[in-house]
């Protein structure tokens, strides 16, 4: 699915997947330096091998910051997102460096907002290489609606 869907595309109960994408130490770093997160759970190898984990493990923010952009990648909100306007998340299983991600995202409810938007309701999941649920909960977005079409002119 290369195309943005609008408003009145979305179908209760229709799914999306996204492709996937695979989580390195690389990318935590990263995450860490721009969000000034720097827990050791997350770049301290030594302190994290003693840690409940036994591993370093990626931000979950980071897992959700990755699966906005796998969104993007596909299409679906490409030009017609006009914002992201909720956010309800539980982390259940840690993502490790190694660990290949991708999203799924069923339409849950739309609500009409005016001639020109509405918000759609998502449930989502990120899951794992092994297809286990790493994360999931709900994701409102308002979208655009299409554009009218243009009025017959009678001469």
């Amino acid at each position: 699915m290369g195309n943005s869907l609008y408003f009145e595309d979305y179908q209760v109960g229709a799914s999306i997947k996204t492709s996937a994408r695979t989580i390195t130490q690389t990318d935590v770093v990263n995450f860490a330096c721009l969000s000034g997160d720097f827990n050791p759970i997350h770049v301290n190898v030594e302190y994290a091998k003693k840690g409940v984990f036994g591993q370093p493990i990626a931000h979950g923010l980071l897992g959700l910051s990755v699966l906005t952009g796998l969104a993007h990648e596909v299409g679906f909100i490409r030009e017609s997102v006009v914002a992201f306007t909720g956010l309800n998340w539980r982390f259940l299983k840690p993502v490790v460096f190694g660990d290949t991600i991708h999203g799924e995202y069923t339409v849950s409810k739309t609500r009409g907002l005016g001639p020109l938007q509405g918000l759609v309701f998502f449930a989502v999941k990120i899951l794992n290489q092994r297809d286990e649920v790493v994360g999931e909960g709900e994701w409102s977005l308002m979208m655009k609606k299409k554009a009218p079409a243009a009025a017959a002119v009678t001469v």
